[in-house]
């Protein structure tokens, strides 16, 4: 079986992509979690959800595998609405276990209320929490062990050690041991031995509890810490081994009490031998040859905004020895990757720990350093008080970039950068920019480099550029202000874009003056502070005023109008608002063109909002000539 589940998943994945490394380092342990459990009615939480390919193959949707990440087909994370087998959606990291911890005091609270009211109790139910190594450098993680060794809820947690090498080498003996540990003899003396050894001296008790320690440390290894939170430590194991997993799965499963946690030991890319010699690499994946395990290669366009991010990075910290780059597990993704490689005393990766990172850019920044933060942008949503109190607050001049702003195409909604500009834009003392192109974000991080005197935000999304020449160097930009990129003798539409959706505004901008209708398009360049001087002349000379942004409702266009109002623009309706955003909905995964156009937010949909604005519709027609 194991082996049938790891060839469907490599030849799944060599024609959709997606994460490949991790789901197949846990085939035989998914094999035996759905041979030992009953699941669904046993729930199953898998941490992040990079590794749960082979439980999708597993429960029911084997048939739909090659749909993965594609436009109305699997998503590539747990979804609660896409199988029952999914109790918990999953993408973001070191969630498992508190939802876990929910779930079993949910089984416990329901069990008291059957008792109580004299009822037979509810069929017993395990839960089971899948985490890896990585996910386990996040502060939620312990603070969820924390609260589960103080509940004593059974809860089983499993440790996927593929990387941190936190244990010795596994082989018959430790699987034995470990065997032991896991059998209700071994848990049923230990917990008599400790009802005695509250009836004998103090001092004698503390000898025998040292004692104890000591020769539980023997068997258990590197788990003394989370014996210490109150978990009783099972493993190491070898997690490819099936005749040492089954049974101690068993013993886990049959245990009456409290929490569990069982180390098992993988492998990433187990099985498929380039995947084995590169994890790295072999961790997401485009479409790839299965027989040679080469990946398809993109044609060479535009660079990333990542790499252009990373490479202007660079050269500010080559001219300034107070630059210095912090991410949380995203080097290559943020393209600190490249930075290290540069000055590699200056690049701090602290692990899958969002809020840590900003307040640690925080304390460096009150040093007189110049902390840059590439985090992705959905990512620092789970450090916004660090955000707000640990630095808006303080006015401490650490540099926000935020990688993946906009949607995001296969990651979907977890991932898509949709929220920073409104819950960023509405703080004291910050700036936030958005980059049009690669050339203005060349010039942005000069401006970040440059800006000393309070926070500083700049997104900007995945994928490649729009292939405009890039500047040698950066310069910075007047804060607050923006630019008009077109604007023809009376024009009577203005488009006023934030970030990359400029590319779309004048595809737009020429559909409408092919139609008869001049329009101006500007790139505003900072949501706050506005450029109030441009917003102010665009509303005055202009019938109607469009704003464009890759982000929720909320953010840039609520800045604009806001601002309109309070001086009067709007009064007597001689300008026509449209703030065109992101639909209040999540998105599921496509294509990025196919995402924007659903969202609205392509040239199309731009010329229908001003086609229904302009004065002159009627009865839902238009005098425009437009096809």
């Amino acid at each position: 079986m194991a082996d049938a589940v790891r060839a469907e998943m490599v030849d799944a994945v060599s024609v959709t992509g997606g994460h490949l490394g991790s789901g197949l380092g846990v085939v035989e342990l998914t094999v035996a979690l759905h041979h030992v459990f009953d699941t669904p009615d046993d729930r199953i939480i898998w941490d992040v959800g990079h590794q749960a390919y082979p439980h999708k193959i597993l429960t029911g949707r084997r048939d739909r595998i090659r749909t993965l990440r594609q436009g109305g087909g699997l998503s590539g994370f747990t979804k609660r609405s896409e199988s029952v087998y999914d109790p918990f959606g999953a993408a973001h990291s070191s969630t498992s276990i508190s939802a876990g911890l929910g779930m079993a005091v949910a089984r416990d609270l329901d069990a008291a209320a059957a008792k109580a009211a004299g009822r037979e109790a509810p069929k017993r139910r395990n839960v089971i929490a899948v985490i890896g190594d990585g996910s386990m450098s996040a502060g939620m993680a312990y603070e969820a062990m924390n609260n589960a060794g103080a509940l004593h809820s059974r809860l089983i947690v499993i440790l996927n050690d593929n990387d941190m090498s936190i244990a010795p080498p596994v082989g018959a003996m430790s699987a034995y041991f470990a065997r032991l540990a896991s059998g209700g003899t071994y848990r049923s003396l230990r917990e008599t031995a400790k009802q005695l050894g509250q009836l004998l001296p103090k001092a004698l008790y503390q000898r025998a509890a040292a004692a104890e320690e000591y020769a539980r440390s023997l068997v258990v290894g590197g788990g003394t810490m989370f014996e210490e939170m109150g978990f009783h430590y099972v493993g190491p194991v070898d997690g490819h081994n099936l005749d040492h997993l089954l049974p101690i799965l068993k013993n886990v499963r049959d245990a009456e009490h409290g929490p569990i946690l069982l180390h098992v030991v993988t492998q990433k890319g187990k099985g498929y031998a380039p995947a084995e010699a590169s994890a790295d690499r072999y961790h997401g994946v485009v479409k790839f040859d299965v027989v040679s395990g080469v990946q398809a290669k993109a044609k060479p366009n535009a660079p990333a905004y990542t790499r252009v991010f990373g490479e202007s990075l660079i050269k500010a910290a080559d001219a300034d020895p107070k630059v210095v780059a912090i991410t949380a597990a995203m080097p290559g993704g943020t393209g600190i990757d490249l930075f290290g490689k540069a000055h590699p005393a200056r690049t701090f990766d602290v692990g899958i720990a969002e809020q840590h990172a900003v307040t640690f850019a925080g304390g460096l920044a009150t040093e007189g350093y110049k902390p840059f933060v590439a985090i992705y942008s959905t990512f620092l949503q789970r450090a916004y008080d660090q955000v707000v109190h640990d630095v808006a607050l303080q006015n401490l001049p650490v540099r926000f970039c935020l990688d993946r702003a906009g949607l995001v195409g296969a990651d979907g909604a977890t991932h898509a950068g949709a929220f920073d500009l409104a819950y960023l834009c509405c703080l004291p003392n910050m700036t936030v920019m958005a980059a049009a192109d690669e050339a203005e974000l060349v010039h942005m991080v000069a401006t970040q480099h440059a800006h000393d005197t309070g926070p500083i935000a700049l997104r900007y999304p995945r994928g490649e550029g729009v292939g405009v020449e890039l500047p040698e160097r950066g310069e910075p930009l007047p804060i607050g202000r923006g630019r008009v990129v077109r604007r023809p003798e009376g024009a009577r539409v203005a488009l006023l874009s934030l970030g990359t959706r400029l590319g779309e505004a004048l595809k737009a901008a020429d559909a409408l003056a092919d139609g008869g209708v001049a329009v101006s398009v500007a790139d505003a360049r900072f949501a706050k502070p506005l450029d109030e001087a441009l917003i102010l002349d665009l509303a005055g000379s202009h019938e109607v005023l469009v704003t464009l942004e890759e982000g929720s409702r909320g953010g840039f266009g609520a800045m604009v109008l806001h601002l309109l109002a309070e001086r009067g623009a709007l009064d007597g309706g001689r300008v026509r608002v449209r703030t065109m955003t992101l639909p209040d909905l999540y998105q599921d995964h496509d294509t990025p063109d196919r995402m924007y156009a659903e969202a609205g937010l392509d040239a199309s949909a731009i010329v229908r909002t001003v086609k229904d604005t302009l004065p002159e519709q009627k009865d839902g027609r238009s005098r425009l000539r437009l096809a």
